[in-house]
Order: structure tokens, then C-alpha cells, then sequence
């Protein structure tokens, strides 16, 4: 499974750990990913979408139907 939103299209930045003595040694940021169920009402079915918290948020706000309606414009597979 890809670190990535499914709606946002968040995934993990990289960068340095810095120590106290200023070591500096690669990390990353991992987003925080929540797998979610929806029912789509409209195809009478159950979809399941890998979202970050924030993208949670905007479901909501947005509602899930046009939500789905812009992945599918721009091509994902819902």
C-alpha cells in the first residue's frame, strides 16, 4: 500500500534529523493516513479510500458523491 491520500495526493516529504551535536541523518514525515468506509448512495454500495485527516474534513464538508465525482475526473478508479 502507498503513503498517499486519495484525495489530497498527500504522501511523505523527507528530510534531516538534526541531533544536539547537529548529526544530521534522513528521516520522513509520513501523513496521517485513516482508511475509511463510505456508502455511495447513488451505486448503492460500500467504497473504501486511504485519507488524510484533513481530507476527512473536506468529505465531510463536500459530502462523499462529489467527492468521488472529482477522483473520477481525474482518472482514479473508485
Amino acid at each position: 500500500m502507498s503513503r498517499r491520500c486519495d484525495v489530497t495526493g498527500a504522501e511523505p516529504s523527507f528530510g534531516n534529523a538534526v541531533s544536539h551535536s547537529h548529526r544530521r541523518t534522513r528521516r520522513r514525515w509520513n501523513p496521517n493516513l485513516q482508511n475509511h468506509r463510505y456508502w455511495l448512495p447513488s451505486e448503492r454500495r460500500w467504497i473504501s479510500l486511504t485519507l488524510t485527516a484533513k481530507a476527512l474534513k473536506t468529505v465531510d464538508r463536500k459530502g462523499i458523491e462529489k467527492v468521488v465525482a472529482e477522483l473520477r475526473n481525474r482518472g482514479v478508479k473508485v
